[in-house]
This record gives C-alpha cells, structure tokens and sequence, in this order.
C-alpha cells in the first residue's frame, strides 16, 4: 500500500501555517519549520511494515496548492493521512474534498487533538474515510494500512468511519503503545534537513527533534491540547539507551549539532540523571548540544548542574501567568514564587531559559496581565531570562478549559477559523485589541538597554553572530503576526 503523509499548503494572508508546531498552531509571518515527531514515527513505522512511503510536507517545502495537488495526483497514494488542528479544520475539510474529487479511489484520514475530541464533527462535514483518534496515531495509522492492505482482520482501536450510513467507532485508542517498540526515525524518508535550519530554537545547525516521552508526565495542565491526546497518567518513555543509541546516530552519522527533545515535559529524576551521565559517557556532549522543555520546581539544583554538563543550553519552560489563582485554574500544579526560583536555579547552571506566557484568560484583569509583564521585564533587565514566547491563551476542544468555557458561557465563537491565537474567543475583562497588545508588550520585555548590551558582549562566534540574527527576525515577525489582514482565507 502506497501512503502519503501530508501537510498541504495554506495559502492565506495571514502567514505560513504553522502546523507541524504539534501542541499549538499559528500563522506565522517569519515561518519556523518544526520536525513532525509523531508523524514522522508513523511514515518509518509504515516503511518498516513493507508499505510505500511518500513523505509530503508541502508546507515546509514551500510549494504553492496547486501544484502540491497536482504532484499528490501524480503520487497517486491509495491513502493520504493529513495531521489536523483546530484553527484549519475547516480548510482540511475542504481539501479531503478537493482530494477525492483529484482522487475518487483514495482513502482519507484525519488524525491530531482535534478530531480526538470531536471525531463525528468531520466525518459529517466532509468525505473523509478514517478518523484516529488519540495520541499513538503513529503506530493506529500504520495498523489501519495493515487493514486496509488485508495484513490484518480487524481495524485498531481508535478508529471512526462509516458503516451503511452512520458513523461507528472501532473502540476506545491504546495509549500503551511499547514506544521501545518503535524503530527509530528514518530522517532521510522523512526529510529531516526541510526542518533543520529554519528554526528559532537552534543556535547551532543543522538541528533536529528527537522524543524521549508522551509526553508531559504532569499532564493536567487544563489548557494543553496534548492532554486531549495524552493524558499525564500514561506518560511513557524510552529507555535511556535507546534514547542515547538515537542521539549518536544523528550526531555521528548525519552530523547534526543541536538536538532539542520534543516531549512535552522531559522525563525527571532517575532517568534524567542516567541520560546526561550516559551522554557525557559516549562523549556526545562534546559534539551536540541539547534542549528540552521542563516545568517549574522539577530540578534541584544539582541536576540543573548535570543538564549543563552534558551540554543541554535552550531549557523551555511554561510560566503562563504570574497570577497564582490563574496557575490554580489552570492546574499547573506550582506557586508563583517557584518561577522566578527555577529560572535562577537554570540561569546559575549555565543554560539558557526560555519562558512560555499566555494573556487573555476570561478571568484575568489587566492589572494580572501587567503583573506578568512586569515580571517579564524585570527578568530580562537582570539577566535571569534569555528569550520569550507569548500567545493568547486558546480554549481548544477536547481541553478541560473549553469544558469550562462553555460550562461559564465565556465563549464568543465557535467558528474554528478565529481559534488561531489572532484574536480572543472568548469573553475577557480586558478586550481583544487589548491582549493583543499585552501580548506584544511581552515581546518587547527583551528589548532593555542593559539585555541587548549584554547579548552584544556574549557573542563569541559566527554562530553567536547568525542567531541573534535569526532571533532579530523572530522577534520581529512575532509582532508583524498581529497585524496581518484577520480576513478570510481563500483556503
């Protein structure tokens, strides 16, 4: 059987549609190209079953609809498998359309958070064939070729179609998956170099993703679209080994330089420890750098130590707010007086924070957002915080905050196109326009006198050199994205 992943492209005004950004999406007008993991792990598990593979990101390959439309008719796969979310929901629809008219014999199937939380929602909207459900799409969609391709009796579980009419399920999706199970990624099948440099993550290129863990061991964050997906109770990981055995193939035989582990929290504790020792080991912190996302009040200070030594340097972590009733609701499970603690405890190792902050939550005032900022601020003028992310906070369905927006009646919209982090949803003390502001008052927190002083002195290398030039342009595309045309997109 013949499978095409694909990422079609979406033109719009807006920008370049950040799919592959797995845990959010958003137009962005300066794009940052990020390695689809799950999928990725889908098209080489497909490949190792004996099934043809045609990885087709026409989003990171830049390539205009039309013509990734004709070369998917020219591929002629008897399955396309498309990664959806919420803000392009819509525009998938209309593409399985476009895709089964070009295509009448091809099968169709949707997979992501989206469709995890409201399955029937496409298979009435559009000709789709197959829904997946839950977070191990890698390893359902490579069950569902082997049924369709007659190697196996029964569709997995997961699995939403049609049967004489109406809408069926094959059964709730597994979420016990042995991920040692899964061979490792076969980058040159997937492409890999499409995302190894457009990245505002990396310093050092060529960069590449890896995933230790599904994929947040806390997993009870109320806003997170991965808790659709993966709920923390069945965090996962590999085993170090294999872990390690992955990173020295990418560094020795692809020559990859920076590595940042896409797990939504990478794991704590013993394995932790066991990783960086094993690291430092083989010798591979003389060779690659690392990055990981991690939570507040995780690490002591000794293992932050333990990161730097085995060259770990970009550290995400996700702050949201400064306002402890705000982290309650959202069940980050942290005082806010831990914050400002673990980003000194990082900074003191030697690595390199990067916080995440939302704004516009229906219960928050200004002067909450402002508190944020403040802090921001004041972080970025004494040292202790290298680079930012901020959005406006999204109530994606499937997520408890969504519940509870339409439990509260908070939601202004349910139109999935304006789901895009471009405008609030939902209603606020403080109004669209407003966030949208705040938002980008977050931005320029960095832009201090004494923190672009002090990013001048640290430049070191060419290297130092290209990605304060990159992150310039981040910087700036990240305040243009709020004043691209908010029309309608023609698809």
């Amino acid at each position: 059987m013949k499978i095409s992943i694909s990422y079609p492209p979406l033109e719009c005004e807006k920008g370049v549609a950040l799919l592959s950004q797995n845990r959010q999406f958003q137009w962005f007008t300066n794009p940052t190209y990020i390695y689809p993991m799950v999928p990725a792990y889908a098209a080489t598990l497909c490949q190792v079953r004996g099934h043809q593979v045609f990885w087709d990101d026409a989003i990171a390959q830049e390539l205009r609809y039309a013509a990734w439309l004709d070369r998917l008719r020219t591929e002629d796969p008897d399955l396309v498998a498309l990664e959806s979310k919420t803000p392009v929901i819509k525009r998938h629809w209309q593409i399985v359309k476009d895709i089964k008219t070009a295509l009448p014999g091809t099968k169709v199937v949707l997979m992501g958070d989206h469709v995890t939380a409201l399955p029937g929602e496409s298979l009435e909207n559009c000709p789709v064939d197959y829904v997946i459900t839950g977070g191990d799409y890698d390893f359902i969609l490579a069950d569902l070729a082997d049924y369709l391709a007659g190697q196996r009796p029964d569709l997995p579980g997961g699995v939403w179609h049609r049967e004489d009419g109406r809408m069926v399920d094959s059964g709730p999706p597994s979420l016990d998956h042995d991920l040692n199970s899964l061979p490792h990624i076969d980058r040159q099948l997937t492409q890999w170099q499409l995302y190894a440099y457009k990245n505002g993550n990396f310093k050092y290129t060529p960069g590449t993703y890896v995933m230790a863990g599904r994929d947040c061991w806390w997993g009870k964050c109320t806003f997170c679209s991965w808790t659709t997906l993966y709920p923390g109770r069945n965090y996962r990981t590999v085993s170090v080994e294999r872990h390690l055995d992955e990173i020295e193939h990418l560094v020795n035989d692809l020559g990859v330089k920076e590595i940042f582990d896409d797990s939504g929290c990478f794991p704590k504790g013993q394995w932790l420890e066991e990783f960086c020792r094993g690291l430092i080991a083989r010798g591979l912190h003389k060779k690659v750098v690392m990055g990981c996302n991690m939570r507040v009040g995780a690490l002591s200070q000794e293992q932050w130590k333990l990161l730097k030594a085995a060259n770990f340097r970009f550290i995400l972590i996700g702050l949201e707010s400064m306002a402890q009733a705000t982290l309650d609701r959202l069940v980050k499970g942290i005082k806010v007086e831990q914050i400002e603690q673990t980003l000194r405890m990082c900074k003191q190792a030697g690595l390199e924070p990067h916080i995440t902050t939302m704004v516009g939550y229906p219960w928050e005032t200004r002067q909450d957002a402002e508190q944020t900022i403040a802090f921001a601020k004041r972080l970025f003028a004494t040292g202790v915080l290298n680079t930012l992310q901020a959005t406006i906070v999204v109530p994606y369905p499937g997520t408890p905050l969504f519940a509870e927006a339409k439990k509260q009646g908070w939601l202004i919209t349910e139109d999935w196109d304006l789901y895009d982090m471009r405008q609030s949803v939902w209603k606020s003390p403080i109004s669209s326009d407003d966030v949208l502001k705040f938002k980008n008052e977050l931005y320029k927190a960095a832009l201090t006198p004494g923190f672009i002083l002090r990013k001048i002195a640290s430049i070191r290398s060419l290297d130092d050199i290209a990605f304060f030039y990159r992150a310039a342009g981040k910087l700036i595309g990240h305040l243009l994205n709020s004043r691209r045309s908010q029309e309608e997109c023609k698809k």
